[in-house]
């Protein structure tokens, strides 16, 4: 995609900031070299060229000396700031030039204060501040989701099993193959925490045979989750309800979340878990399916800040606060990462047809704010800073499953 550039700055440096600027500059050029000189170029308001590659991936170009400053002190949330207000545009391929910037990134560690700031802001997951950014994010209206999900509005990462599949048969396909990881039976109850749409728990219900109890606390999600079952005759097996994970009560014999850990916090996961082992029968079984890093640290400040308020994808090791009180056994653990970045660029691909549209909604930079997320969450998948995990579990004591993965496969 070709980003359209605006008018160079006709802004001219005073003559006491003549210094500054160059000092500026110079910051570029060796910040360019620490990231291991990746193949874009950075162009400046004046034309200033920085980096010699003779068949660039793209540009990134940026429009106003202020932009440079505000940088200098923070890159990450500065360049998502600058990119929603056209202040700063990337000539190329968006998802192609971010990878490559995202790969030098990881080699450079975030400076100041932000990592230890919003890692703190990140850990404050009252039940108001939940459902305050369930707000923020989901409910921003279903119309706006339906421009670029697929038909059930499943937004979480599909399964490719066959490489050609659309966005549609892939969401199908990570539906069956969650409940195949499940081993669902008729007649089952599950608990689902975090329910979305609500495409898995009526795909359950109605593929499977099993009752679902599904937790959410998105208001506009629920309502047409809600419309969807009473469509399908299924609302006397699937009750949406609205409330927090952590109210949840009575037992199942399955426990499933999909997409729904982001939001829990890191202080909150042995919560989660004594939630699961309170639930869950004596031969219960779950399956945990979550974005997540190789190590332990905070997403970007710029996606915490706009996209996903109090968001954290943790680490495996930090998952395990789920499972090691309640005495859990791992059965598997999967990581779908490339999934996930097919998945955003099939998004992304029909969000960009929908710009009009989305524009009419909100507004323009709104439009460049969302386009920038769904290529930066591909570009980190691509580039291995984000994993896609799913992790299967049921209590230690259990002897009832089969003792290979044969029926998955």
């Amino acid at each position: 995609m070709i980003s359209q550039t605006p008018p160079r700055s006709t802004e001219e440096p005073r003559a006491p900031l003549r210094r500054s600027l160059a000092l500026e500059r110079l910051f570029v050029e060796k910040l360019y070299q620490q990231i291991g000189r990746p193949a874009i170029q950075i162009v400046l308001w004046d034309g200033t060229v920085i980096g010699d590659h003779a068949s660039p991936i793209g540009r990134a170009v940026i429009h106003q000396p202020r932009v440079l400053r505000r940088l200098l002190v923070s890159p990450i949330l500065s360049f998502g700031e600058a990119f929603a207000a056209n202040e700063l545009t990337i000539e190329g391929n968006l998802i192609d030039v971010l990878v490559e910037m995202n790969r030098g990134l990881t080699r450079v560690a975030t400076p100041h204060f932000w990592p230890t700031f919003f890692s703190r802001q990140s850990s404050r997951h009252t039940f108001a501040a939940s459902r305050r950014r369930v707000y923020h994010h989901y409910d921003i209206g279903n119309d706006f989701y339906k421009l670029w999900l697929d038909k059930q509005l499943v937004y979480t990462c599909a399964y490719y099993a066959d490489p050609d599949a659309t966005l549609e048969a892939a969401q199908t396909a990570k539906l069956d193959y969650v409940c195949t990881k499940l081993r669902l039976k008729p007649g089952e109850k599950v608990i689902e925490a975090g329910c979305g749409w609500g495409a898995l728990a009526l795909h359950m219900a109605r593929h499977y045979g099993v009752s679902v109890r599904a937790f959410n606390l998105s208001r506009e999600q629920l309502a047409y989750a809600r419309i969807r079952a009473q469509e399908e005759g299924l609302s006397d097996r699937v009750e949406f309800i609205e409330d927090d994970y952590r109210n949840i009560t009575g037992q199942c014999d399955v426990f499933v979340s999909v997409g729904m850990l982001e939001h829990v916090g890191p202080e909150n996961y042995r919560t989660l878990g004594e939630v699961m082992g309170r639930v869950l029968t004596a031969e219960g079984r779950g399956l945990i399916h979550s974005i997540g890093r190789n190590m332990a640290k905070p997403l970007d400040p710029w996606t915490v800040k706009y996209i996903f308020p109090g968001a954290y994808a943790p680490s495996l090791r930090e998952m395990m606060d789920l499972f090691e009180d309640e005495g859990f056994s791992i059965l598997d653990v999967e990581n779908l990462r490339l999934h996930y970045a097919r998945t955003c660029t099939d998004w992304l691909a029909r969000y960009e047809t929908a710009t009009s549209q989305v524009r009419d909604m909100f507004d323009d930079r709104f439009v460049r704010m969302w386009r920038l997320y769904l290529a930066s969450s591909s570009a980190t998948f691509v580039s291995g800073d984000l994993q896609l995990f799913q992790v299967v579990f049921a209590r230690g004591t259990n002897n009832s499953l089969p003792m290979t993965r044969g029926d998955w496969y």
